[in-house]
């Protein structure tokens, strides 16, 4: 049983437990697309500390050979990774002159659409992505930089665009059951959080 606080509370038995599952993957997406970020973020300052030591001590590398690499691996991971959490949190950048500016009957009518849209067009790009990945996965493409096998960053991308559409599938059985459609507890706490 969902607790009282669940924005789904209003749902039936199954689908609570649906929609209550996929807002906790959504947690769980944000937490691991920030902890790419800080990642990147730690990759980026060894490479630059690593550059400024080599200026001063002669034995010290120049550069660390993968930053670069899998700094774009981590972005790649941060954005697609942190994407469910935000369309959750209703983050993502809408146009809400039209939004706000129709009556509810036709707003929801909109935002049942709009998220069944956007099912549609995450689904196909999760399937696109699968089928990237499987391709690298079956032909053992590596990076030349590295060696790095590639479908392994693939498939964090993949599965980070995969949450994206089950996050658009909630909303959009939220939207039918006139449930809200963003949980609030998950935004920051201020702006600049």
């Amino acid at each position: 049983m969902a607790p009282a606080s669940s924005p789904n509370a209003a749902a039936p038995a199954p689908l609570r437990l649906l929609l209550d599952g996929i807002d906790r993957l959504g947690r769980l997406d944000g937490w691991i697309g920030g902890g790419c970020l800080l990642a990147l973020t730690l990759l980026m300052l060894c490479e630059i500390g690593t550059r400024f030591f080599s200026n001063f001590l002669p034995f010290f590398p120049a550069s660390i050979p993968v930053a670069w690499e899998y700094s774009s691996y981590l972005m790649a991971a941060s954005f697609t990774f942190g994407a469910a959490m935000t369309l959750r949190a209703g983050g993502h950048i809408r146009v809400t002159l039209l939004i706000n500016n129709t009556a509810p009957a036709p707003r929801r009518a909109l935002e049942i659409v709009s998220s069944l849209l956007g099912f549609a067009f995450m689904c196909f790009l999760t399937y696109a992505m699968v089928r990237f990945t499987w391709g690298a996965f079956s032909r053992g493409q590596t990076s030349i930089s590295s060696d790095t096998q590639l479908w392994i960053p693939q498939a964090v991308v993949t599965f980070g665009m995969l949450l994206l559409a089950l996050q658009f599938l909630s909303r959009t059985i939220q939207a039918v059951l006139g449930l809200p459609l963003e949980d609030h507890r998950m935004k920051a706490a201020a702006p600049a959080d």
